[in-house]
């Protein structure tokens, strides 16, 4: 089976510097522990080094990108040789000086084409190599070009201070979603800009309806049912900084389990599909979104694939973002979606721009 992804979007650079999915979900959904192995999209690694903190038999990251699995080595080489407020400076999720000295650290324990990558980018290390993806740089326009246009700095302030649940939906609808707010918010967020600048148009192949109406009825959701005030990636797009909300990877208590048990981790550059044909069984997927750019068929094709890969009781975790994405009925008899978890683990999904959480078990 080809890889429909490979075939047309483009993987040459970094497209996320960050793991934009919550993995406080993905870990409950998953449970991964010391008797599993888990199989990981690879992006740019936090979510793979969050695996980590339940102390898994193996986890093995996958990627077709091989400037996302440069993330992945680079952070990994961050985690055996820094400590831990040096890990947050290399990533950018602190302020820093001296990042090139960090990466010199690191330096040694990357392999060659990862050490040329970072070597013939400086300038990324200086900026702090959790902020230079495309994704990233679409989130920076948003913060530096659009919300000036629409609320001063105080106020994005005042959004992010803690506030009780009826506190935050009546700050919201009398100072934040003005007319402006949802204008700018709908332009910037269109299908043709995000294509353009954010994600790569090829992952709105087979997306139907406004995108920009859904992600702002799910935006409101994140600033009102949940609390800004504790989601690191809302603190991360309107300020440019986890300021001291922190992802699970990044958070000071799993530092030194996941530096304890990096010799579970490897990682490789190939589509899932050749990762599936090997004789690696496995008890827990996290696949991210990567349905998201494929046909109902190839979708349903890729799941058949995976199945054969799992041990039984394994689970699938993944997101859809805007393409409707659930096992087919024809699949009834061997994956059962876990239905009822899976919408309480989407309600508290801090990861707010995504539609559906899905969890599905291996009959």
């Amino acid at each position: 089976m080809h890889s429909e992804a490979a075939e047309r979007a483009d993987f040459s650079g970094i497209r996320y510097a960050q793991c934009w999915e919550d993995a406080d979900i993905l870990l409950d959904a998953l449970e991964p522990g010391p008797e599993k192995d888990c199989l990981c999209i690879a992006s740019a690694g936090d979510n793979t080094f969050a695996l980590l903190t339940r102390k898994p038999r193996k986890v093995v990251a996958i990627d077709l990108s091989p400037a996302q699995l440069a993330c992945v080595e680079l952070r990994a080489a961050a985690y055996r040789r820094l400590q831990y407020s040096e890990l947050l400076q290399l990533l950018g999720s602190r302020p820093a000086s001296k990042r090139r000295v960090l990466y010199q650290q690191c330096r040694d324990c990357l392999s060659a084409g990862t050490r040329e990558f970072w070597d013939n980018r400086p300038v990324l290390i200086d900026a702090g190599i959790g902020s230079v993806g495309k994704f990233e740089h679409y989130f920076e326009m948003f913060r530096n070009r659009v919300l000036p246009l629409v609320h001063p700095r105080k106020r994005v302030q005042e959004l992010l201070a803690p506030k009780t649940s009826a506190q935050r939906i009546e700050f919201y609808e009398r100072c934040w979603n003005n007319r402006r707010w949802r204008l700018l918010f709908r332009i910037f967020f269109s299908r043709r800009i995000m294509g353009r600048m954010g994600r790569d148009p090829e992952f709105f192949r087979y997306v139907q309806g406004s995108v920009a109406d859904r992600i702002l009825s799910r935006t409101r959701y994140a600033l009102t049912e949940l609390d800004p005030a504790e989601n690191p990636y809302v603190q991360w797009i309107l300020t440019g900084s986890h300021n001291d909300v922190l992802p699970v990877a990044l958070r000071e208590e799993n530092f030194e389990t996941i530096r304890a048990h990096l010799d579970r981790l490897e990682w490789r550059c190939c589509a899932l599909e050749e990762a599936l044909n090997e004789s690696q069984q496995y008890d827990c997927f996290n696949l991210s979104d990567i349905f998201e750019d494929m046909s109902a068929d190839a979708y349903e094709q890729l799941l058949r694939l995976t199945l054969k890969a799992a041990r039984r009781g394994a689970r699938l975790a993944y997101w859809n973002m805007l393409a409707p994405r659930t096992r087919p009925a024809i699949l009834a008899d061997r994956l059962q979606p876990l239905a009822e978890l899976s919408s309480s683990l989407f309600a508290r999904d801090k990861a707010f721009f995504y539609s559906a959480f899905v969890v599905e078990e291996v009959l």
